[in-house]
């Protein structure tokens, strides 16, 4: 009886308007014990827990906006998306895109402003948008469903790792990844002599990935890192051994 008492007087409190006040503001998820939301309670929910919104029963416009300003994926919980709503929500964290109903060019230009993987939740990919996304972010380039010349270029620029995702390697693009980062020659499929003495000359430890060892790139490799030693294949270029010993001794 005592117990069944004490569980009505804990319901009753949720009644009350400024208990309730108090306890959103302490914490904004208690919003859905509240049995009457008013406009006050639900706003001061929202100002202290963004996500507080997914209990909102009657939404306004205020509401969302001031939820995804201090949590952008409460996106998810807005019931009427509006274009602001949206393009402040991924102005402010691009992933949010992904919950996203109605995506327009200018919301998705936004978001991989602010994230360029966020090209990845992008439903109609537009030559500038994949530009602006491996700009921001080179391993955008994983996600260009119609790579270009330029967008692989800049990617590679940006981050040279980024070669393993080009589909169309020219020698050009390899040339620029390996001379920024000598390491990504494992990701060139058809490696020249010229691309491989360009990655060593970069990092020595890239002789590790040639697959044609020739004189002249193992002794490159030595001279930049002596480390390098630890992949030239001695047998048949004793030479680079002697070399290795006249320049690191």
């Amino acid at each position: 009886m005592g117990t069944e008492l004490k569980t009505k007087s804990e319901l009753l409190k949720w009644y009350n308007e400024e208990y309730c006040l108090a306890a959103i503001k302490h914490t904004g998820s208690a919003l859905r014990y509240v049995k009457n939301q008013t406009l006050e309670i639900c706003l001061a929910a929202v100002k202290n827990d963004g996500e507080a919104l997914r209990y909102i029963k009657n939404q306004t416009e205020e509401m969302c906006l001031i939820a995804i300003k201090n949590y952008g994926f409460a996106l998810q919980f807005v019931k009427n998306q509006t274009e602001e709503i949206c393009s402040i929500a991924v102005k402010n964290d691009g992933s949010v895109l992904q919950y996203v109903k109605n995506q327009t060019e200018q919301i998705c230009l936004a978001a991989v402003k602010n994230i360029g993987y966020t090209l990845r939740y992008i439903k109609n990919q537009t030559e500038e948008i994949c530009l602006i996304a491996v700009k921001n972010d080179g391993n955008a380039l994983k996600y260009v469903k119609n790579q270009t010349e330029e967008m692989c270029l800049i990617a590679v620029e940006n981050y040279g790792d980024t070669l393993q995702y080009v589909k169309n390697q020219t020698e050009e693009i390899c040339l620029i990844a390996v001379e920024n980062y000598g390491s990504v020659l494992q990701y060139v499929k058809n490696q020249t002599e010229e691309i491989c003495l360009v990655a060593v000359k970069n990092n020595g430890n890239a002789l590790q990935y040639v697959k044609n060892q020739t004189l002249d790139i193992c002794m490159d490799a030595v001279k930049q890192n002596q480390e390098a030693i630890e992949y030239v294949d001695i047998k048949r270029f004793p030479e680079v051994f002697e070399f290795y010993k006249l320049l690191w001794s």
